[in-house]
């Protein structure tokens, strides 16, 4: 009996660490913490009552703390979901409105967006450490928390849905399966919304206009593969 009970134990540790090896080399699960930069490059097409404005708008930069889960299917094809909040200031500029506004930047205020994006990616894994892959998916994009600033009465934006283009590396910190990786990732993101402004007490009119903001965000942080 004692013979059998050693020899079950010691079938068990082989098991157990069998398992855990198996375990890490095909752990699906990746979880990052990046550090995001926010770059728009926007464009827009301003108008009221019909008729179109001279004009532009103009939309901060922004640095923001950024979460994001992958999930690999193989070794080579995973899904990227990147969950974070952006603040930016608005501003409509070189704003020409006959009898009120000639060449002027008007202050729209500031608006936060929850962009979440959904990405596939392919990986390359005939590197070693370094670990780098290429990624398409689609993003949508909700804008909260809108304050029309000091001069508009008051300010609205649609909800935008629209595709992203991706390319980062990870490089793998320990050279083990799973664990700690260093990794820089690089997005563009095409977000068009349709903004309406309330300028009566200003002007006696509604402005609308077609904002295209279409980011480049790009990333740096650190990931972990469970």
């Amino acid at each position: 009996m004692r013979k059998l009970f050693i020899t079950a134990l010691m079938a068990s540790a082989a098991w157990t660490g069998v398992s855990a090896t198996a375990h890490a080399e095909d752990s699906p699960w990746m979880l990052r913490a990046r550090v995001l930069g926010v770059l728009p490059d926007e464009a827009g097409t301003l108008k009221a009552g019909g008729a179109t404005l001279p004009g532009d708008v103009d939309i901060s930069d922004q640095y923001v703390p950024e979460f994001d889960i992958t999930y690999f299917f193989n070794e080579h094809i995973a899904a990227e979901l990147i969950l974070a909040v952006t603040p930016h200031d608005v501003k409509a500029v070189n704003v020409t409105v006959p009898g009120a506004l000639t060449d002027a930047t008007v202050d729209l205020g500031d608006v936060w967006l929850l962009p979440p994006t959904l990405t596939v990616q392919y990986h390359f894994t005939e590197m070693g450490q370094f670990k780098p892959y290429v990624g398409a998916g689609v993003n949508a994009t909700f804008f909260f928390n809108e304050d029309e600033g000091s001069v508009a009465d008051g300010i609205s934006y649609d909800s935008s849905f629209g595709p992203a283009l991706q390319a980062g590396f990870d490089y793998d910190l320990d050279g083990e399966p799973g664990g700690w990786a260093f990794n820089a990732d690089i997005k563009k993101i095409w977000i068009n919304t349709d903004v309406k402004v309330n300028f009566t007490t200003a002007l006696g009119t509604h402005v609308k206009a077609d904002v295209d903001i279409d980011p480049i965000v790009v990333g740096v942080g650190l990931g972990y593969r469970f």
